[in-house]
């Protein structure tokens, strides 16, 4: 059978299809009324040469948001343009958001049709972030009619506005990177003026040369400490406010220091200029607080965007019955609100009229949606399958359940691990040392030999700074991080590695981490005459004409289903051809034809019923398929001793099922997010090192309390941007070698701060009783610090075991 695409969306046309066009000059078929409707558009408007320089096909028309016409009407209100459309006299300023851009024919097809209307002054889009800049006469174009012509040509469009506070950080994150930048720059430029003075290199080197040198390496490095070292003064000048060491005192110090000995030199031509020492230091520490403002800037962004999922308006309910719609901030305790099919409930409340079907997969994970009848409770931010509801507000805001996710996931972000309040206690005791030291030994030898103090104390602070210190664990877990980012293992926090050698539990969740979350039809088991083909495709005719995500289990078929009545927790119900069927659960199937309820295979699995109006015809039995590496993964954790859990939103028995297959220690299921966050205290309160491995939002709040924590590829950004590490290939096996990995990067760590520790102990008395020069110290400290280096990058050379294969696939094929 000769599948023909859809010209507009390349989606399949089904068999008899009646939607079609000239475009082009050829009559071309459409799978869809919205894809003919869009095509049509186009055409009438002559800029069918979009589908001339396309690259991929379009975006289906019927795959975009629904926004409806009263709803678009909204955006002419002046209270509700406010915050995003800018008035210049006549005409209006906006950026929208525009979704379904497939290629660079898109952005052609946008900006030509908009351009067309004489209202329209400027229509520019950004093909790379999606957002369209438009310039307008809105006293003859309303924005609601902008969005209309969107519409019509396939496109939806909403206003775009940042977030105050991403913006702030993108702001400082740009300032970092130019700090990072010129402090790059110079810093090679002053090294190479500076290493010209050396004696080794100054070969023929007139005096006059040597002075013009001097002052070339202060002009230089004084850009690098006025403006890239900014954020350390300004650090250590608050801390000392605050009477509170912080590594910002003693950089500021060393710094400038350096700084003011290499101006006394750059001058007077006595002593050694330590310019390339400041662009060092500045360099080293500016990147490291780069990547973790990228890191903070990345965890806001995903946060602001859970609060977006709630929708921007409503229908409410008015006392004639009559619904109106409003802005979501017009919402009132006990107003009732209509909820279409595919709509977002805008805030939690009980169904007053109507029975439908939840999709909760935002709060508990399980991809399956619930039925739910009049007096039911429902959440904000989930979604409504199938009919209309009838709701009551119960809870606005910041009372709702998805408020209280966000509030759970900042307290648990707040909470610093115990470890990094002991690090933090000892480098505070660290710093208050050295300086103590290098005052007393500074004012000894001002006793001695007033010449030779301050470059005693110089001495001392560059030899005892915290370089290698600093790099001997950063920088082998970044050279950790970067051989597991080949392997597929992304790491976002720098104490994974460390932290999996304390790991003693770990938490599984199951959709979508231990299973690949998503339905797969496993077996058909014949009761009547038909054979399994047959009751396959008459159950796949009634399923292509629902929107539940069971349909998607059982494929296409040519035949055809007329009259599909979908009853909500119980099944469909329509013709093929003569005959009327049921599919869905063994009473309401067995109704139909007033037969007993044939006995349920004894397998595990979602059993579902096909059945026609004169008996039970088949069995059919759905399954979330192990992944095929979930068995090494829990095999890896038992052998390393450790207790397993699985703690998933799913009630169905799967739970029980799965965790007895994978051999997983203790299996809980129907848990919300903090119920989950409640069992995770409790094991950290009994003195547990927990790893936990997730992919859903109503994972976030576990992932961001637990020791370590772990998010699938396939996760929501928000639950991989608040987890220590990323499985981007979905592989669990990479984290079976991060395993391995850990434990070698650990011993690397102990030599790194050994090494360290020795340099400091050794070169510290010897900087006091002056027999090391501040050159001598700076080149000791390089050369402390490329030994850590060096020691680090042996970690690129680790070996590790074959994967260990997985499961075997017990699934039965389909009977042929």
């Amino acid at each position: 059978m000769v599948i023909t695409p859809c010209f507009h969306c390349a989606l399949p046309v089904p068999s008899g299809g009646r939607f079609t066009a000239v475009v082009l000059g050829q009559a071309r078929e459409f799978c869809c009324p919205g894809c003919q409707a869009v095509a049509q558009a186009i055409v009438a408007g002559g800029l069918e040469g979009y589908y001339a320089h396309r690259s991929e096909a379009s975006t289906h028309p019927q795959a975009l948001p629904s926004h409806l016409l009263d709803e678009q009407a909204l955006y002419d209100r002046p209270d509700v343009q406010a915050p995003f459309v800018h008035h210049d006299e006549d005409l209006a300023e906006t950026t929208l958001m525009i979704e379904g851009i497939s290629c660079a024919a898109c952005g052609w097809l946008i900006e030509r049709h908009l351009r067309t209307l004489p209202a329209v002054v400027e229509a520019r889009l950004n093909l790379s972030s999606h957002r369209l800049y438009l310039r307008w006469k809105d006293a003859s174009l309303p924005l609601s009619q902008v969005l209309n012509e969107l519409r019509s040509i396939g496109y939806a469009g909403h206003p775009w506005q940042a977030d105050e506070a991403s913006e702030q950080l993108a702001q400082d994150n740009r300032r970092s990177l130019r700090q990072l930048g010129v402090a790059g720059l110079l810093w090679f430029q002053a090294m190479m003026a500076t290493m010209a003075t050396w004696p080794e290199f100054n070969i023929d080197l007139s005096p006059e040369m040597h002075t013009i040198l001097r002052w070339v390496a202060m002009f230089l490095t004084t850009p690098i400490v006025f403006y890239s070292c900014a954020p350390f003064f300004r650090g250590a000048f608050r801390d000392l406010r605050t009477r509170h060491l912080t590594m910002d005192v003693s950089v500021s110090l060393a710094i400038g220091l350096a700084y003011v000995a290499g101006i006394w030199t750059a001058i007077t031509g006595v002593g050694e200029l330590y310019f390339d020492a400041v662009g060092m230091f500045a360099l080293f520490l500016l990147t490291g607080r780069y990547l973790e403002r990228r890191a903070r800037e990345r965890t806001a962004a995903a946060t602001a965007q859970l609060i977006n999922l709630l929708p921007a308006s409503c229908l409410r309910v008015n006392e004639d019955g009559q619904s109106e719609r409003i802005l979501l901030r017009e919402l009132r305790l006990n107003d009732k609100v209509l909820v279409h099919p595919g709509a977002v409930l805008p805030a939690d409340g009980r169904i007053v009229h109507g029975q439908s079907s939840i999709d909760e997969s935002l709060l508990t994970g399980e991809y399956l949606p619930h039925p739910r009848v009049p007096g039911d409770a429902v959440t904000a931010g989930t979604l409504n399958v199938e009919s209309v509801l009838t709701v009551e507000v119960l809870a606005l805001g910041l009372d709702t359940r998805l408020s209280a996710i966000v509030r759970l996931l900042e307290r648990a972000q707040s909470q610093k691990p115990r470890l990094a309040q002991v690090a933090d206690r000892a480098a505070q005791w660290f710093l208050l040392i050295s300086l103590i030291a290098a005052a007393v030994i500074g004012a000894l030898w001002w006793q001695l030999d007033p010449s030779r103090a301050f470059w005693i104390v110089l001495a001392m602070l560059v030899a005892t700074c915290p370089c290698a210190l600093s790099l001997a664990t950063p920088t082998a877990l970044t050279t950790a991080t970067g051989t597991l980012h080949a392997l597929g293992l992304l790491l976002t926090r720098g104490h994974v590695l460390e932290g999996l050698n304390q790991i003693d539990t770990v938490i599984f969740d199951k959709t979508g981490t231990l299973t690949e979350g998503r339905l797969t039809l496993r077996a058909i088991r014949s009761l009547g005459p038909l054979g399994s083909d047959d009751c396959l495709s008459l159950a796949a005719a009634l399923e292509s004409r629902s929107e539940h995500p069971i349909a998607r289990a059982f494929g296409s078929t040519p035949l055809m289903a007329d009259d599909v009545l979908s009853t909500p927790g119980l099944g469909l119900e329509g013709r093929v051809g003569t005959r009327r069927l049921r599919i869905g659960q063994a009473d309401f199937v067995c109704a139909l034809s007033d037969s007993p309820v044939p006995s349920m295979p004894d397998e595990p699995g979602q059993w579902l019923l096909l059945g026609d109006e004169t008996q039970a015809l088949a069995w059919l039995v759905l399954d979330d398929r192990l992944r095929d590496d979930a068995a090494a993964l829990v095999r890896a954790c038992k052998q390393r001793g450790w207790k397993t859990l699985l703690l998933s939103g799913d009630s169905s028995p799967m739970v029980a099922s799965v965790a007895e297959q994978l051999g997983i220690d203790e299996a809980r299921g129907s848990l919300r997010p903090d119920d989950k966050l409640q069992i995770l205290q409790q094991l950290r309160a009994q003195g547990h090192k927990v790893l936990m491995l997730g992919d859903g939002i109503n994972d976030v709040p576990v992932l961001a309390a637990a020791d370590i924590s772990v998010a699938m590829g396939s996760a929501t950004d928000l639950a991989k941007t608040t987890a220590d590490a990323v499985l981007l290939s979905n592989r669990l096996q990479a984290l079976v070698q991060a395993f391995t990995l850990a434990r070698r990067t650990r011993r690397v760590i102990l030599q790194n701060l050994w090494w360290a520790a020795l340099y400091n102990g050794l070169m510290l008395p010897f900087a006091a009783l002056g027999w090391i020069t501040p050159l001598w110290a700076a080149a000791g400290m390089s050369v402390s610090s490329l030994i850590v280096v060096l020691n680090a990058l042996r970690l690129t050379r680790t070996k590790f075991d074959k994967p260990t294969p997985g499961v075997v696939d017990s699934h039965r094929p389909l009977p042929a």
